[in-house]
């Protein structure tokens, strides 16, 4: 029978057990272990069978057992020890206090379409939600003001299973948000906040708000489940990257428009300051620019978001600016992120679909709907323009831009050069900050001990001193602790394992062989990730002989353990799954291959530090960063990878093996037999025998020696703590500077703006006529100087408006300039008509080919580059 009505009924602690409340509604629980423990120790029975979720354990443990605690010195005194460690957490100074510095912003707005926080809050599909989870973790660590905003999917991305013929099966379980660690934001009322955003042709859209405490760091999520919605909004936050052209769109409408307006509710309702810098990670919340714009040309906001409405207190918000002032105003406090090497990974929407949803009645009324559209316009060589396209908006509403390795960052600059044709793509303004992973989240708390035990402080500021431990730790030591996380994951490895084979129908009279799958003295190789064709997870199988012979080897067998999950509506992802699956099913080698349906957070914690090689295979330069592999070399795991995202970057010939990248290759298929072969060729030759080869105590002493070295060339770098201390530098304090120089009464802006429209109607003048040189003969050498005069006209612009640059460097073949450096020439003589000569001086530092050019580009220091206004002159 169905029932007639549904609720929550809530556990009550008793008073003295209040605190167990406060340690389940703060997401830290999800890495901190001794937290965990407490949990753990209240009925570790129960903790298990609710996976390891706080707030389903507060709801199942009965009031007989809460008496018992309740009464329990040793269980109270732990207790209490754990909410003073997360109060410490909370409140005392970090990182960010004491070493930011006074430009650093007051807070942060981190936009995300998804967040892996913790398995018990599926709302992440894959690496740019975990990358966003783990991008919150750390900036709570160190005391970054962040804020992060997103969406709550109803029924997050979707539950994999397997089909008797392996072929991949969705379900989309409904979340209950009173069942998630998560609270509502409500008025002073007690009402539920909300915020909407005006629909063509409609009712408006409503959504709630949705506070998840990740340390210090809140998350916003909006849920459009609301009472007031007609059916079809209320399934707007339905599903993760799922529906129609149109539902893509209202949910990026509601995480960019949205998103804004509840930070400016949430700073309302709890005195929080607003944002001084936006942080869009992927173009998806691009949408929160026009917002922002909205709010300074027709609306009531501000730059700052002050609760009143005004950065002055004024009530009807201060004054209304035009177009192009608010556009600087945007721009300049505005961090754009691309994670995709792809175009097809871009979103895309009809120009026309846009367009009607950015009219008259639109969520952004009264902002200019052909100005909207042509911020996404692929108006460039090669665009298509029929199409807007939210990775250029997301450039375009931003003064700061980066990808998530220096590959991608090149890999990006190509693939958006047409949005800045006058420049070479090195000068393209995108720049490149690589990720990292959250420590505390991802390593095994055995490995962290090795250090502790030795009087290590996980969280001090010496980072490198953590990884220098390593040293300190005998080779058996060592051994004996991988072995162990090999041994869990095995186990961890057969339950799933037996599940999955049921879930498929095989009766549990054909299943005794699962008990001894996998071995836990057996190499073991991971690999995990989503399955889009180029991460290429078959490329294992292009030879299967030769595979079943690596995985059945009578001395030094292999075993695998493989999981992703492909997107629901591709169907050639779906079938490399099953061409796994059907592999790993074979009687003769099922023992060393496994395939784990449902790969999320909860599977990725025992599987990182269980591995002893991290697998990665993808098709170059197609993998923007790929963290995976950081996690699994954090827990002293090799990296057996192709030479791309951050392993291009950090590989050094002794962390790991880089698998041979057959680039310019056309044909795919040989190429991928060529790459195929080289990875088997170093399975057998080099990674097994190093593994196998056990000196007289046992211990693997040429492997051990690539483990200690991997965790100190490694360690520091491939840290979220590193990554966010970067992007803090880097992006965020430059991005609050010159938010705050424009927002000074607008007047800055306003100076942008126009400075801006006089240059780009002037640049048509704007010629190098003439160049001269003098201090080298016809063999120069080193130590000589060149002095070069450039003769210039500038028409109705300055020399103040202008940097006339000497660029010089090595020439190639073509004469094309390569590693190049510029100086800038100074104005000493000015003629009629707009002229003017630039000279300057440059000393030759370096033997073989140089060359040299002149060039002029736009000067001012509000700019974040000097291709920003995308227009260059050069002789000729």
């Amino acid at each position: 029978m169905r029932a007639i009505r549904r609720f929550i009924v809530r556990p009550v602690l008793p008073p003295v057990l209040a605190p167990l409340a406060d340690l389940a509604g703060n997401l830290r629980w999800s890495w901190h272990p001794s937290t965990q423990d407490v949990f753990a120790s209240v009925d570790p029975q129960i903790w298990d069978s609710v996976q390891h979720d706080p707030v389903r354990l507060l709801g199942a443990v009965g009031r007989e057992r809460w008496g018992q605690l309740a009464d329990d010195d040793g269980f109270l005194d732990r207790l209490v020890a754990a909410k003073a460690d997360l109060d410490a957490y909370l409140t005392t100074d970090r990182w960010y206090q004491r070493k930011a510095g006074a430009d650093a912003p007051r807070a942060i707005a981190y936009f995300s379409p998804e967040f892996g926080i913790t398995a018990v809050l599926p709302q992440y599909s894959g690496g740019l939600g975990i990358l966003a989870g783990d991008h919150l973790k750390a900036a709570s660590d160190l005391g970054v003001p962040l804020v992060g905003v997103g969406l709550l999917y109803k029924s997050g991305y979707f539950k994999q299973s397997l089909s008797r013929e392996g072929w991949q099966q969705e379900t989309y379980p409904v979340l209950d948000p009173d069942e998630l660690p998560l609270s509502m934001l409500r008025e002073p009322d007690g009402t539920r906040a909300t915020v909407s955003i005006e629909m063509p042709g409609g009712p408006a859209l409503l959504a709630g708000i949705w506070v998840a405490s990740v340390g210090r760091v809140p998350l916003l999520l909006l849920d459009s489940d609301v009472e007031g919605n007609p059916d079809p909004y209320r399934e707007v936050t339905d599903r993760l990257y799922g529906g129609t052209k149109e539902h893509r769109l209202r949910q990026e409408l509601l995480l960019g428009v949205g998103g804004v307006r509840a930070l400016r509710v949430y700073s309302r309702l709890t005195g929080a300051p607003a944002p001084e810098v936006f942080h869009t990670n992927e173009g998806h919340a691009g949408f929160l620019g026009l917002e922002r714009i909205r709010e300074l040309t027709v609306g009531d906001g501000s730059p700052d978001g002050s609760p009143d409405g005004s950065p002055d207190g004024s009530p009807d918000g201060g004054p209304k600016l035009d177009w192009d002032t608010a556009l600087e105003v945007s721009r300049a406090s505005t961090v754009f992120t691309t994670h995709t090497p792809v175009p097809a990974g871009i979103d895309r929407f009809p120009r026309e679909l846009v367009e009607q949803y950015f009219g008259a009645s639109g969520p952004t009324a009264g902002v200019p709907v052909e100005r909207v559209l042509a911020l996404g316009a692929e108006d460039y060589e090669g665009g298509d323009p029929s199409v807007f396209n939210m990775a250029v908006m997301g450039f375009r509403l931003s003064q700061r831009a980066n990808g998530v390795s220096l590959l991608h960052g090149h890999v990006s600059r190509e693939m958006f050069n047409g949005l800045w044709p006058a420049f070479d793509e090195a000068e393209v303004p995108i720049g490149s900050i690589t990720n990292g992973v959250h420590a505390p989240t991802w390593v095994a708390r055995e490995v962290i001990e090795l250090a502790t035990s030795r009087g290590v402080d996980p969280d001090g500021d010496d980072v490198d001193a953590f990884f220098r431990t390593v040293d300190e730790v005998p080779g058996t030591e060592i051994w004996a602790v991988k072995r162990e996380l090999r041994e869990r994951l095995v186990h961890d490895a057969r339950r799933r394992l037996r599940k999955s084979s049921q879930d498929r129908g095989i009766a549990k009279a054909e299943l005794g062989w699962v008990d001894t799958a996998l071995d836990p003295d057996v190499l073991t190789i991971g690999f995990a990730r989503r399955v889009p064709s180029y991460k290429r997870l078959t490329l294992m199988l292009r030879d299967p002989a030769r595979l079943k012979k690596l995985l059945t080897h009578p001395e030094r067998p292999i075993q695998l353990i493989i999981a992703g999950k492909s997107h629901p509506a591709d169907d050639g992802g779906k079938k490399l799954i099953q061409e796994i699956v059907r592999f790993a099913d074979d009687p003769e080698v099922r023992h060393r291959i496994v395939f784990l349906p449902n790969y999320d957070i909860a599977m990725a914690q025992p599987l990182y530090p269980g591995c002893d090689v991290w697998l990665n295979n993808p098709l170059r330069p197609y993998e923007a960063c790929g963290t995976s592999g950081m996690k699994a070399a954090l827990n002293g795991g090799l990296n057996l990878s192709i030479l791309d995202g951050w392993w291009d970057e950090w590989y050094d010939g002794n962390n790991g093996w880089a698998i041979p990248s057959a680039d310019g290759i056309e044909d795919p298929d040989r190429r991928d037999d060529i790459e195929a072969h080289a990875l088997y060729d170093l399975i057998e030759n080099d990674v097994a025998p190093k593994f196998y080869d056990l000196d007289g105590e046992g211990v693997p002493t040429r492997w051990l020696e690539m483990v200690r070295h991997t965790l100190k060339s490694l360690g520091p770098k491939v840290l979220a703590s590193r990554m966010v201390r970067d992007y803090t530098r880097n992006l965020y304090t430059p991005a609050a500077v010159n938010g705050r120089a424009l927002n000074d009464d607008y007047a800055g802006a306003a100076k942008l703006a126009a400075w801006k429209k006089k240059v780009k109607g002037g640049w048509a003048e704007v010629r190098v006529e003439h160049v001269e040189s003098e201090g080298v003969g016809d063999a120069p050498e080193v130590g000589d100087s060149l002095t070069v005069r450039a003769f210039v006209a500038l028409g109705s612009l300055s020399p103040d408006d202008v940097d006339v640059q000497l660029v010089h460097g090595v020439i190639d073949s073509d004469d094309a300039l390569v590693n190049t450096t510029t100086a800038s020439l100074a104005p000493v003589e000015t003629y009629e008509g707009g002229r003017y000569r630039f000279d300057g001086t440059v000393t030759l530092e370096h033997s073989g080919a140089f060359g040299y050019t002149v060039r002029v580009v736009p000067r001012n220091s509000l700019l974040a580059s000097v291709a920003e206004l995308g227009v260059v002159a050069v002789p000729g």
